[in-house]
């Protein structure tokens, strides 16, 4: 047996990816890959040691754009992308790099950012191939990331993912990964039974062991890597899953651990699942009735493109400030 939980972890077959901005963290636990977000960009951006990050996004805009805005919004995708090239020389796999949340609701601005950041990767020298880009689990997000996929050839993670009909429709469009948020989902049913939930019993791990399985079982490629962990027995209780993205405080604790990690979920398992096979991605009334059904799903997909546009707005006030 492996000598810790994280190393155990590995060896049920699970890809684990470091949820953070942070190089150092990334370094320290040997990740696939890595995922990023505004939040977790404007967390690392306030710290001394990436001022030299931020110093390269400023420069490359100071020349470009007719206002101190137009070149805090080029300064911000710069500074994306200079985060991802100094993830992408730790890590040997993908860096996922977000769209602005704020575009979440047009599919032909998603479209429009994505090729411009993957435009921008390659300036670097940088292939598509080694990025994922992320676009809020909405149904124009779903749509853009289909179109991005299929015509474009770039890789998308669709995130703040948090009900079956959103997973379904994500497979029908054929797109790379998936992040179903687990621990946000554990948030909201607290909130509102007031009750604890561990183990079998966390209703974001029931979520995606059941995208899970519908997955394997009906031999949908999309990834499926479970997010958003409140602590390691929803991520234990997840050891199998295709990929984990896991905040830095809690593969160190999986790291200092020694306790067994049996694998939990496998796609011969769940391909013995009975579940009736559905369609979304061409019916939008459907998918768009049936989410609403969810009101937690509903909730937590709007109080996450909130929070995030929130996070893009203060960093591009933060670069303004400096031109």
């Amino acid at each position: 047996m492996s000598s810790n939980s994280l190393e155990q972890l590995k060896a049920t077959g699970t890809v684990i990816v470091t949820d953070t901005g942070e190089f150092d963290s990334i370094a320290k636990y040997t990740p696939q890959d890595a995922t990023t977000n505004p939040s977790l960009i404007l967390a690392a951006a306030k710290k001394p040691e990436y001022a030299k990050v931020i110093d390269v996004a400023i420069e490359y805009a100071k020349d470009k754009g007719s206002s101190k805005k137009e070149k805090a919004e080029i300064a911000l995708d710069r500074l994306l992308i200079e985060f991802g090239k100094n993830i992408l020389a730790i890590v040997p796999g993908r860096v996922s790099t977000e769209v602005d949340a704020r575009l979440s609701f047009d599919k032909e601005a998603t479209i429009k950012k994505a090729l411009e950041l993957i435009a921008l990767y390659e300036s670097q020298g940088i292939s598509k191939d080694r990025i994922l880009i992320k676009i809020a689990s909405t149904w124009e997000g779903i749509q853009a990331a289909r179109e991005l996929e299929a015509k474009h050839g770039i890789h998308c993670n669709l995130t703040l993912l948090f009900s079956f009909v959103q997973a379904v429709a994500c497979a029908e469009a054929k797109v790379t990964l998936i992040s179903p948020f687990v621990g946000r989902i554990l948030d909201w049913y607290k909130a509102s039974t007031g009750k604890t939930y561990e183990g079998d019993e966390d209703p974001g791990v029931i979520s995606v062991r059941a995208i899970y399985n519908y997955y394997k079982k009906y031999g949908y490629k999309t990834i499926v890597m479970g997010a958003s962990f409140r602590n390691t027995g929803e991520i234990k209780a997840l050891a199998g899953c295709d990929y984990l993205t896991v905040a830095p405080k809690l593969l160190e604790e999986l790291l200092n651990s020694t306790e067994p990690v049996p694998q939990v979920l496998d796609a011969a398992s769940a391909s013995a699942t009975d579940v009736e096979k559905v369609s979304y991605v061409d019916d939008e009334a459907t998918f768009r009735y049936l989410f609403n059904e969810d009101a937690m799903a509903t909730e937590k997909l709007a109080q996450g493109i909130r929070a995030f546009g929130k996070d893009a707005v203060t960093l591009l006030e933060q670069l303004e400030a400096r031109f």
